[in-house]
């Protein structure tokens, strides 16, 4: 098996080091980090496969209502591939004693039972960037990593993952099962260097009590009219002198800037992944109207430092944004759904799909990968623990797990969102039911109606540098007043330069 040489890891890692220092003007999740100008990301802090918040649950998850014990069971589909000759040690980079839950122990544990004969280690720690390159470039890498999908294309640049074209055709690996979009985001030049994990998606949480108060309806939230969108805004609202007391509609900037792109059908990278169109028109009207949101609360800052210390600002836990009143709506991953049914359950929050300015229902997808470091020495078992902890049957069994724990304690189950189709339409169909959903079960249905066709950036050569960049440009728009065109002109010459640095 060939493999690539690695390139420019010192630089790479110092890279490495400064993206994970920045934290985006625009997100919010975990609590207690983040500041005015540097809030935190929206995703949930890395987790294992199967989590969706910190420590406990899966970024493809999302429960309310009342559960009955775990739904109809659902039937297990075999395996049709007979099990690999293989035996030795693997090392995994996933947490398995340490802070992994049942998602994740259930899938792992069918691996150990089918697979006696192989010892696996785990490093019982998230992924690090700087970490996995150093230890590739010491021979000290895992056999198996997790990442996120949207960067796979930075470590392929650097040669530091094996194509897993080998592994997809001895285990008889069918990528059809897995979505479309999650599948692109880890082919690059016609290679497979990953199988999808989870899937997380975005729909509009809104709350209901503020739309009562200015006597507006879900309903109203559409983000296809944007001059709508813009006075609903200023209606849900609360600023006085200067000082904001509640939040309006609040567009997620800068992580979900390729969301509004792709509501004004544009795009901040081709298909291929090849060239960068961040200086296109649609992607910085996208840009202007999406800061035009926050600007109407006053100065950026002002939005972000209420975001990240005003009432409701721990994300988690009873006193929440839509507990406090302190914000309108907001496009969020289906996840959170998880986080305010267990956490405030009584509240009314309502749902609504993200919709393109020509009124389609569009959502955008992301999630985790899979993926062997180059070097490794058991590229066979580390193929086969991929395989076996991504089908459908793995999936199916950890979501039963899941639903019977959650009906025992007379919690709220509404599914684990998976990038396999062929596991996601079991669960639906037989593990989640209008009985345990409650009355998030509409919602959830919709989810999964969009998650086929949901928009994902393909991967791109230094996919990781290229996301730096287009956050980076978002940021002086929001901090430094730049105006969108010339932040994004200027990213645009960076971004072109980092793909093909990193193109083959």
């Amino acid at each position: 098996m060939q493999q690539r040489p690695l390139r420019g890891l010192a630089l790479f890692t110092v890279l490495s080091l400064a993206v994970a220092a920045c934290g985006g003007s625009g997100a919010t999740t975990a609590p207690g980090t983040g500041t005015a100008s540097v809030p935190v990301t929206s995703e949930p802090p890395e987790s294992e496969p199967g989590e969706s918040e910190p420590g406990e649950s899966e970024p493809g998850e999302s429960e309310p209502g009342e559960s009955e014990p775990g739904g109809s069971p659902a039937p297990l589909p075999s395996d049709p591939v007979e099990d690999a000759d293989i035996s030795g040690e693997i090392q995994v980079g996933a947490q398995f004693t340490e802070g992994a839950d049942e998602i994740a122990t259930t899938r792992y544990d069918r691996f150990l039972e089918r697979y006696p004969g192989v010892t696996v280690n785990w490093t019982e720690s998230g992924f690090d960037p700087a970490t996995f390159l150093t230890s590739v470039a010491a021979g000290e890498q895992p056999d198996v990593v997790r990442m996120d999908r949207e960067v796979l294309g930075t470590y392929i640049a650097e040669g530091a993952l094996e194509p897993l074209d080998q592994c997809v055709s001895d285990r008889q690996i069918d990528m059809g099962q897995y979505y479309d979009s999650a599948v692109s985001q880890v082919t690059f030049d016609g290679q497979v260097y990953g199988i999808p994990e989870d899937y997380s998606t975005r729909l509009i949480l809104v709350n209901d009590s503020v739309l009562e108060e200015v006597d507006l309806t879900p309903e109203d939230i559409d983000t296809s009219d944007w001059e709508a969108l813009s006075q609903i805004n200023e209606q849900l609202m609360s600023v006085d002198g200067g000082q904001i007391s509640r939040l309006g509609f609040d567009p997620k900037l800068p992580e979900f800037f390729p969301l509004w792109a792709a509501a004004n059908d544009a795009s901040l990278v081709s298909e291929d992944g090849l060239t960068a169109q961040l200086d296109s028109p649609g992607v910085v009207e996208a840009l202007e109207y999406a800061v035009s949101l926050i600007t109407a609360h006053g100065s950026p800052a002002a939005f972000f430092d209420f975001r990240a210390t005003g009432p409701g600002s721990a994300f988690f836990g009873e006193e929440n944004q839509f507990t406090e009143d302190s914000l309108g709506a907001f496009p969020m991953e289906q996840w959170y759904l998880n986080v305010l049914a267990a956490d405030t359950p009584d509240e009314e929050v309502s749902f609504q799909p993200f919709r393109a300015k020509d009124g389609s229902e569009i959502t955008y997808a992301s999630g985790s990968t899979w993926a062997i470091p180059t070097g490794t020495e058991n590229y066979a078992a580390a193929c086969e623990f991929i395989r076996v902890v991504t089908r459908p049957e793995a999936w199916i069994a950890a979501a039963q797990v899941r639903a019977d724990a959650r009906a025992e304690t007379g919690e709220p189950f509404t599914g684990t969102f998976t990038a396999n189709e062929e596991a996601n339409d079991a669960i639906f169909s037989s593990l989640v039911t209008e009985e345990n959903a409650g009355a998030y079960y509409p919602h959830v249905q919709k989810v999964v109606e969009l998650m086929p066709d949901a928009r994902a950036l393909p991967a791109v050569p230094n996919g990781g540098e290229f996301q730096r960049i287009w956050q980076e440009a978002v940021r002086r728009v929001l901090d430094e007043g730049v105006p969108a065109a010339q932040a994004l002109a200027d990213a645009q010459v960076e971004a072109q330069d980092a793909i093909d640095s990193g193109a083959p």
